[in-house]
């Protein structure tokens, strides 16, 4: 999954495990006090903006609640953001943040592989699992939220769904190329498998309160990895 063009427009931040937004660095030298402050009140803004998306949705967001609750000005944060879509598209902008850093990119450190697609599927389980989002798996939520509107942060949400998609598909794809999952394999149909083992955990154990769902998924999804591997020695035999 490459970064949407929208979400590399610099430095906002990126949700930490304990579902806190912690500042991503940027270049050094010397910064301007003002610019500073302003930083690191966008980054708090969008902290509390994740934590409520997560859970409420992106459209219980607005700018008037987070000053609120944050004992800021409105004119402020307004300022920052320039209206409840701006607010919205920077939100998004953070759980792609997360999800390249914190997900993506340590498992591109893995050859590739069908180890490497396991390993993938189980740090996303783990990503749910660890509430890196007090909600859940932050895609999940506003994906079903925004599906059947329109607007710059459906298109955002969309792409970065799709992205997420080709990227386990490009994986599957490379584990046949180097000989670890069998010829036959079809990616898009064993991506489209993976993925919803993965959406049905999160969704499962939010709502019935249930990790166990998590279990079920692991084993489900190493089943069939080993089944359509050609070397069952690379993945453990049980979860």
């Amino acid at each position: 999954m490459e970064a949407p063009q929208s979400a590399g427009q610099g430095p906002i931040g990126r949700v930490a495990g304990n579902g806190r937004v912690r500042a991503v660095s940027g270049e050094r030298g010397p910064v301007d006090g003002r610019v500073e402050r302003g930083n690191q009140t966008r980054r708090m803004v969008l902290q509390r903006a994740a934590e409520i998306a997560s859970i409420e949705g992106l459209e219980n967001l607005s700018l008037g609640r987070l000053a609120t609750e944050l004992r800021l000005s409105k004119s402020g944060v307004f300022s920052l953001f320039g209206s409840k879509e701006g607010l919205q598209l920077a939100t998004v902008r953070v759980a792609i943040k997360f999800y390249l850093e914190d997900l993506l990119n340590p498992n591109r450190r893995i050859p590739d592989g069908v180890v490497k697609l396991w390993s993938l599927c189980e740090s996303w389980l783990q990503y749910s699992k660890g509430r890196a989002f007090p909600g859940g798996c932050f895609f999940f939520a506003t994906a079903v939220e925004f599906s059947a509107r329109s607007g710059k942060v459906r298109d955002l949400i969309a792409g970065t769904q799709r992205e997420w998609i080709t990227h386990v598909e490009q994986m599957i794809e490379r584990a046949v190329a180097v000989g670890e999952l069998v010829p036959e394999t079809d990616g898009a149909v064993l991506a489209f498998e993976l993925i919803a083992l993965l959406d049905s955990a999160n969704g499962t154990s939010l709502l019935h309160d249930d990790d166990s769902a998590y279990t079920k998924a692991s084993t489900a999804i190493l089943n069939r990895l080993r089944s359509a591997s050609t070397d069952k020695s690379l993945l453990p035999q049980a979860v």
